[in-house]
């Protein structure tokens, strides 16, 4: 049975707090954040949880063997250090980290220790992501030629990190996974419109090998509540909409068939629409698998998906995106 605490007891904390609660496979020992109104209120929904305002005793090895970091992204690296300096395992919510070189001394701590690391990319559990991860490696869709995708809503604006680094995680993780690469180079440009230095709003293009493109917007400020990604390969294209309850992925057999036998251009290239097909994707709450994962790579040994790698790949694409944000749209290169 694996002991678990928790730090961050924030909107998002709660649903990790939940998950872990209820989780099989280990019990959820104890919960700290300074927000004494927050930890009192939460109290009576968890009964045998040692909830707290003293954040630090949560790190602790006699009571716990794995923690939860679900706090603002500026307190990562303080709180995954001491805890895999104690041998304990973490999983932290994304971004991993802030700073490159603190991404990299929180990989290398854990590869020393042999601890678990894993980041909160959250998007990379989700079925429907594991479903159009299997279509593309088997072919269904052909060779990919370039990805875009859509996170934006009318919603909580944030004063501390800007719209690339609150929501483009997401879709980042997501693309690297499915197309099991990483960028090669990114551009990024956006504005800040409420607060001064804080983009409400971003576009950023990613280039991968093979000449594959990919598109991301985010944006708080935005009549739309879009979740959704679409994918453009040679054979067929898909659709992830998220927002919807079910039905979450289209498949187009739409496309360009080059003909090798031809008189003119127009015989040379024809234009094909076929069936869209609506597949039976797996249900589950990708949460809830993520935690369950967690708990599968702490009692295996076995590094998570999005382990401290995958968590540091997505932290140099936010920082060079970051610079080209500053630099108006200059591309930059990946570390």
């Amino acid at each position: 049975m694996v002991r678990i605490g928790q730090i961050g007891l924030g909107a998002w904390g709660k649903n990790l707090l939940r998950n872990f609660y209820t989780q099989n496979g280990c019990r959820l020992v104890c919960a700290a954040d300074p927000d004494e109104k927050g930890v009192v209120k939460l109290s009576p929904g968890y009964p045998g949880v040692e909830l707290t305002t003293d954040v630090q005793s949560v790190i602790d090895k006699s009571k716990i063997d794995a923690i939860i970091i679900a706090t603002p992204p500026a307190t990562h690296f303080q709180l995954a250090q001491a805890a895999l300096e104690a041998g304990i395992d973490v999983f932290v919510e994304k971004p991993m980290v802030l700073d490159i070189s603190q991404g990299e001394r929180l990989v290398k701590l854990a590869r020393e220790k042999g601890m678990i690391l894993m980041v909160g990319h959250i998007m990379e559990y989700h079925p429907a992501t594991e479903f159009l991860k299997r279509i593309i490696d088997g072919g269904e869709l052909g060779n990919i030629y370039y990805l875009y995708s859509s996170r934006v809503n009318l919603g909580k604006v944030r004063d501390i990190e800007n719209s690339l680094w609150s929501f483009a995680p997401h879709d980042v993780s997501m693309m690297n996974y499915l197309l099991g690469a990483r960028p090669i180079r990114v551009s990024a440009d956006g504005q800040s419109y409420l607060q001064n230095g804080i983009e409400d709003v971003a576009f950023i293009t990613m280039h991968y090998p093979n000449k594959v493109m990919a598109h991301i917007h985010v944006s708080w400020l935005d009549p739309h509540k879009d979740r959704k990604l679409t994918i453009v390969g040679s054979k067929k294209m898909a659709v992830f909409n998220d927002t919807e309850p079910s039905e979450k992925i289209r498949i187009f057999d739409k496309g360009i068939d080059i003909s090798q036998d031809y008189n003119t251009y127009g015989e040379y290239l024809s234009l094909r629409t076929g069936d869209i097909v609506i597949p039976n994707v797996p249900s589950g709450e990708p949460l809830k698998i993520e935690c369950e994962h967690f708990i599968k790579s702490v009692v295996s040994r076995i590094q998570p998906r999005s382990n401290g790698e995958d968590g540091l790949s997505v932290l140099k694409i936010l920082d060079a995106a970051q610079k080209s944000l500053e630099q108006g749209g200059q591309p930059q290169l990946i570390q």
